[in-house]
């Protein structure tokens, strides 16, 4: 702050005692001026909001499963994105690389339930989030609690994980979106001496499965991980429908996620499934 305010004469009033200096004027100024760009930003921030949610109603007329990466920041969110999709999206050690949420369609080879998913990458999180800052984090916790599968990326070669995945978790809970499907990534695997011990402890883990976003390994796991989670968002149909409701059968069959069916005498006895709604 030094020498930053040298633009201001110091005296508190040239004409007489009361009356205003050109220094107490122009700290008026600098203070209208400040106001004025903070409302600015505020209405950037809000016609950002506004964009956004047109993103996300174009996102829902596709009709496909939205997948956000969440986690402590560095914990290689974007680069299990870029691996996954190839995007190119800025991933970098530095602390909220990445404040613009990117969002990928992507096809995940080995998935079932939902072939192609939306695939969101967000904001690394951090403990005791300045309050100056809670308004650029707006964009990032919208897609959070938007999505509807959420994969918790975790440094596994940081000393201090277990700490950083609580303190995302906390903030998960804050938002609301704790009881979200939730895949827990270990990443970082090429990084440690013992990295199929912790492949095996976590295959004991429910929906847990430890990988490298930079070799692949392990990716086979994550996306079983994430069948099951998609499966979870589904609900079982069962319907009869007679062989000779030929329209019907191509509806159930084009429509709703198959999963088998039981020929009968006269009919076909369908298990099928759909989103809940």
């Amino acid at each position: 702050m030094t020498r930053l305010w040298t633009h201001l004469e110091r005296q508190s009033g040239s004409g007489g005692v009361g009356l205003r200096g050109p220094g107490e004027r122009q700290l008026e100024i600098d203070r209208r001026l400040v106001r004025d760009r903070i409302n600015a930003l505020k209405k950037q921030i809000d016609a950002i909001q506004k964009q956004r949610s047109l993103h996300r109603k174009g996102r829902d007329n596709l009709g496909l499963p939205v997948v956000a990466l969440v986690g402590y920041t560095n914990a290689g969110k974007s680069t299990l994105l870029n691996y996954l999709t190839k995007a190119g999206v800025m991933a970098e050690n530095i602390l909220f690389a990445t404040l613009d949420p990117t969002t990928r369609r992507v096809k995940l080879p080995g998935l079932k339930t939902h072939p192609e998913v939306l695939l969101t990458d967000t904001v690394g999180f951090i403990q005791r989030l300045p309050t100056q800052l809670v308004a650029a984090f707006r964009a990032t916790l919208e897609e959070v609690r938007n999505a509807d599968v959420l994969i918790h990326v975790i440094d596994a070669n940081n000393p201090a994980w277990d700490k950083q995945e609580a303190a995302v978790r906390d903030v998960l809970g804050e938002i609301g979106v704790k009881d979200k499907p939730i895949v827990k990534v270990l990443n970082k695997i090429d990084l440690l001496p013992n990295a199929e011990d912790l492949q095996i402890e976590a295959a004991f883990m429910d929906q847990t499965v430890a990988i490298s976003s930079i070799s692949g390994e392990g990716m086979q796991d994550f996306v079983a991980c994430m069948e099951e989670a998609l499966q979870s968002l589904l609900m079982p149909i069962e319907v009869i429908v007679p062989y000779s409701k030929g329209e019907e059968v191509s509806f159930f069959q084009s429509t709703f996620l198959f999963m088998c069916n039981v020929m009968l005498n006269h009919s076909i006895h369908f298990k099928l499934a759909q989103p809940y709604s």
